[in-house]
C-alpha cells in the first residue's frame, strides 16, 4: 500500500496551475473530496477547486511528517508551506493538516478528506477578528 501513498505524495507536491492534469494520475474520475470549506464530487470539480486554490500561489511545498496505512486506506500528516501573491504577500505561510485517503486497486484515490484548523489558518490572520479569536483561545 505504501507505493500508492508514495506516488500520491510525489504527484501532490508537484501540483500548480500548469500541472493540474497530474490529478488524473492520483484520483478516480468520480473522486469524492471534502475539506473544512468544500465538499466536491468528480475529478472536474476537484480540478476546478485546485485551479482556484493555486491562483496566485508563488510557491507551495508539502512536508509529510507521518503516515498510517491500513488496507486500502491511508492517513498523511502534513505541513504545507506556501507564498501567495495576494494573501499576506512576501510571507511564507504554514498550514498543518491530515489527509484521509481511500485507494482503489489501481492505486488511485476514490475518497480524500482533509482536516485542518481553518480558524488558525485564516481567521486568526484577519486583523480585528484575529485578536478576538486569540483572546478567546487564551481564556479556554
Amino acid at each position: 500500500m505504501s507505493r500508492p501513498l508514495d506516488h500520491f505524495k510525489t504527484v501532490f507536491d508537484q501540483l500548480n496551475t500548469d500541472r493540474l492534469h497530474l490529478l488524473e494520475q492520483i484520483y478516480t474520475p468520480d473522486v469524492r473530496f471534502r475539506d473544512p470549506v468544500h465538499a466536491l464530487e468528480g475529478l472536474p470539480a476537484l480540478r476546478d477547486y485546485y485551479h482556484r486554490l493555486y491562483e496566485g500561489v508563488r510557491s507551495c511545498q508539502f512536508e509529510f511528517d507521518a503516515e498510517v496505512i491500513e488496507g486500502q486506506q491511508g492517513m498523511l500528516v502534513w505541513l504545507m508551506r506556501f507564498q501567495h501573491a495576494r494573501f499576506r504577500p512576501g510571507e511564507t505561510l504554514e498550514l498543518r493538516g491530515v489527509s484521509h485517503l481511500r485507494f482503489l486497486d489501481d492505486g488511485r484515490v476514490s475518497h480524500h478528506r482533509d482536516y485542518f484548523d481553518m480558524g488558525e489558518f485564516i481567521y486568526e490572520r484577519v486583523p480585528v477578528l484575529g485578536g478576538i479569536i486569540r483572546a478567546i483561545k487564551n481564556r479556554l
